[in-house]
This record gives structure tokens, sequence and C-alpha cells, in this order.
């Protein structure tokens, strides 16, 4: 079984550094879960242990894929469903790719008008 802890530990991190003005409703050392302080609040992202790997969560991506349109094929290897990532150890290239990726939902997160 691969060791998780390093890969959980740089997706937290990498998120947290998205979290100002959200919401941490759960942040312990299996899960990181991140939510807007509008009402009502929504989603926005996670990062959470699993037992044989940690999914990395965007809602943003969910409510719009354009938000994927320039994703490299090893990244979008990693989907799984509309807007979860897997991985089973650190990868410099695709935590990259995805703290771009993040901060573009982010960005996103940002501009859409409170309550949507």
């Amino acid at each position: 079984m691969p060791d998780l802890d390093p890969v959980f530990e740089r997706l937290a991190a990498m998120l947290r550094e998205h979290a100002e003005g959200l919401v941490a409703t759960r942040d312990d050392a299996d899960q990181l879960y991140l939510e807007t302080s509008q009402d009502p609040a929504e989603f926005f992202g996670a990062v959470m242990r699993k037992k044989a790997q940690v999914a990395y969560h965007l809602m943003p991506v969910y409510r719009d894929p354009g938000l994927l349109a320039d994703l490299g094929p090893a990244l979008r290897k990693r989907m799984q469903g509309k807007s979860c990532f897997n991985f089973t150890r650190v990868d410099d290239d695709l935590f990259a790719e995805l703290a771009v990726l993040t901060a573009r939902c982010r960005a996103a997160q940002d501009a859409q008008p409170a309550g949507r």
C-alpha cells in the first residue's frame, strides 16, 4: 500500500493556498473540505484520504467545464468523474498544473454572483 501522507499533505497545502475567504468545514488528517462563506454555502473543494489514493475535488470545474479546456492529458488521466483527481504519489509536474487549475477555479468562484 502506498504511503499517502506526503500526497495528502502536498494537496492539502495547495488547496489551503486558496482558502482565504472560504470556510473549512473539516480540516484534519484525513480530509480538508472548503465551502464558500455565502448563504447558502457552496462547496469549493476538498482533499480526501481514501484507502488507496488521495482525492482532490474542485467543484467549480463541475459547474464550468470550460475551466478544463487546457488540461493536459496526464492530469486528465487522473480525473474520476467531472471534478475529482486521484493520486497515489507526489508528482511535481501534475501538482503544478493542478495548482494553476485551482487558482483558475478560485478566480471563477470569486467572479460569480453571490447566492448562485
